[in-house]
This record gives C-alpha cells, structure tokens and sequence, in this order.
C-alpha cells in the first residue's frame, strides 16, 4: 500500500500545474496512460515537474544510447537500487522499445553477476589497479 494518494485524472483536472505535467507525459509518451507513480508526484505538483523534466531530459531526448540501453541500463540501476516498481516500469518501456526475451535474460545475467562480483571485491577490499584509473 501506498503512502500517498493515487490521484485519478478527475483530480488533476482541478491541479492545473499537474494537468499540465500530465497532459505533457501523454504528448511525449504519445499515450493516454499515467502511471501510479506519476500519480503519486501529482500530490506535490512542483516535485512532479522536477522529476518529470529531469526523467524527459535525459530518457526522451536524442543522445549517444539508444532509447533501449537506456532502458536497460535503467533496470539495472533500479535492480540494484532495490526498486521494484521502477524494475517493472522500465522493463515493460524497455520491452515496447524492442526488447527480446533473450536480451531481458542476458540483461539478468549481467545483473546477478555485476551483484556478486562488486560484493566479493567490495567485501575484500581491493584496491583498484593504477592501469584502470581512468
């Protein structure tokens, strides 16, 4: 259960600030859905700018990744992170961007090793190589 209210379309039609966010989500995405975490942001109608330009400036722009590495790269994060709602969210957009089923299992691959890996070095302490600094 959420600890802020969901708010429905009905409500925000009375947040002209947060309509206005909305109403740029559904343009941008070019769908009618607002999901719950947009929802829940739309409490705080400034917080719900922020987050939405920041998210819009570096996920819906033209940039060196593609729109798909972006999206993996994002579930990975939010693996690693422990967020389970942006696992979902990002792997349903990264699956609506192209990918495949044995991208999504290599993707996880990837993920479990990069876990264990970085707890085994983290937990030995190693000191990084001088030829890897970078």
């Amino acid at each position: 259960m959420g600890t802020v209210k969901l708010l429905t379309d009905a409500e925000v039609e009375g947040i002209a600030a947060a309509k206005e966010v909305f109403d740029d989500i559904r343009a941008t995405r070019k769908s009618d859905f607002i999901n719950n975490f947009w929802r829940g942001l739309a409490n705080d109608p400034p917080l719900l700018r922020r987050t939405w330009e920041g998210l819009k400036a570096v996920m819906a722009v033209e940039g060196a990744l593609d729109p798909l590495t972006r999206e993996m790269i994002y579930i990975a994060v939010s693996t690693a992170n422990g967020c389970s709602y942006c696992v979902h969210s990002h792997t349903a957009a990264a699956k609506a961007r192209g990918m495949t089923e044995a991208q999504h299992a290599e993707l996880i691959a990837v993920i479990g090793l990069a876990g264990q890996t970085n707890h085994l070095v983290t937990a030995m302490q190693i000191p990084v190589d001088d030829e890897l600094l970078v």
